[in-house]
């Protein structure tokens, strides 16, 4: 019976897998992924690695531990008689005490999980699964997997506020996010051969941000001390001045949930269009604050490589990953055009094409796509963790 790994990715607004055979060098080789939804709309939905469709079924009215169950038992059944013997977790926060992917025990589950103030929307997202996957099958070896871990490589002064130092050493200090996704693409970029440029990556989606890697290695990046930082998102504000927050508190009588939910699920996109967070929604529309909320996206981001390309002394990659730096050519033609004074020129046939490479020959940034693919790295994570490779 084949080694499987179950790879689980709760992001902000899915809840994505990937299913892994081990071989017999202990690689991690992709057999399945997709995405499981919860509630009214629960849902297996799986395809093989070419696109093949393998399952698109169904559960009305299912909670999570009854999706998850469906999930393993589909795995461990239908698709093979494959068997789970380890699942892998992305965990959104692993504060000042988790770097490292970990074998996951109750204690720090408890742990974990009593970083939810510093990630309130999305650490009980990632702690979630892993609960009921302890209620379901509670032999199975469970492995966390930390966004925040690999940014640990970002020094002073880039990871610093101007606070006095007592609430920096109680852990408010910026972390960044979205490191399994840079993770992937840091390595990819190796195995071209291109790790050695001064690059930017851009995770643009539903929460996005840039990372500005060194010889593949974090050095800056645009989200801080939570996943509100930095760039307009699909319902999240980005940077905003302090001084908008007390206001809000002070003279709009707002309570903390109340700014909390504002800030998370009523900004970004959706609180300026004033319509909705998807991009391509936005990008159909013919609504005047439709075209705001894009331009203001473009604005931020590009405003940002800058700032990134002044940390790396430089600029010679640009990477567009994730759903829209993926799929907009809209997106990353007009970012593009912005960054023209930095030597960006961008080819519009590969940029419409979605060529792994956009840039012009003469163009002094090298401008790619390349997905992301975090469950990838969840899966060899989880195999080393375990001593596997």
């Amino acid at each position: 019976m084949n080694r499987t790994v179950l790879a689980l990715n709760a992001g902000s607004s899915s809840l994505k897998f990937g299913v892994y055979d081990v071989g017999r060098a202990g690689e991690p080789h992709m057999a399945a992924r997709g995405s499981v939804g919860i509630g009214l709309s629960a849902h297996i939905k799986a395809e093989a690695e070419k696109g093949k469709p393998l399952v698109d079924r169904a559960l009305p009215d299912s909670s999570l531990e009854d999706v998850l169950e469906a999930l393993l038992t589909w795995i461990e059944t239908e698709f093979g008689g494959r068997r789970v013997t380890a699942c892998g977790h992305r965990i959104v926060h692993g504060g000042t005490s988790f770097f490292d992917p970990v074998v996951l025990t109750p204690e720090q589950i408890d742990a974990i999980d009593a970083l939810s103030p510093l990630s309130p929307l999305h650490q009980p997202r990632s702690v979630g699964p892993i609960r009921a996957i302890v209620k379901m099958r509670p032999r199975l070896r469970q492995i966390g997997c930390f966004d925040t871990a690999f940014h640990r490589t970002i020094r002073p002064p880039a990871n610093r506020f101007a606070l006095p130092r007592a609430y920096e050493r109680k852990g408010i200090r910026r972390y960044g996010f979205h490191g399994l996704s840079y993770e992937s693409i840091a390595s990819r970029l190796q195995a071209v051969g291109k790790s050695d440029r001064r690059t930017i990556v851009a995770h643009l989606g539903n929460g996005a941000s840039l990372c500005a890697l060194r010889n593949g290695v974090s050095v800056d990046t645009t989200m801080g001390f939570s996943v509100l930082d930095g760039l307009v998102m699909g319902t999240r504000c980005g940077a905003l001045d302090p001084g908008v927050l007390l206001y809000l508190l002070q003279h709009e009588g707002m309570a903390p949930r109340e700014l909390q939910h504002l800030l998370y699920e009523k900004s970004g996109l959706l609180g300026i269009s004033e319509m909705s967070a998807d991009m391509r929604e936005l990008e159909a529309s013919a609504d005047p604050k439709a075209r705001e909320a894009f331009e203001l996206f473009v604005f931020r981001a590009t405003r940002e490589i800058a700032a990134l390309a002044n940390t790396l002394g430089g600029l010679d990659c640009l990477v567009f990953t994730a759903g829209i730096g993926e799929h907009s050519d809209a997106v990353r033609e007009a970012i593009c055009r912005r960054l023209g004074w930095l030597g960006v020129a961008i080819d519009d046939d590969a940029n419409l094409r979605h060529a792994p490479t956009i840039s012009v020959p003469a163009s002094t940034v090298e401008i790619n796509i390349m997905p992301t693919d975090e469950e990838s790295v969840i899966a060899r994570h989880v195999l080393k963790a375990i001593g596997e490779i």
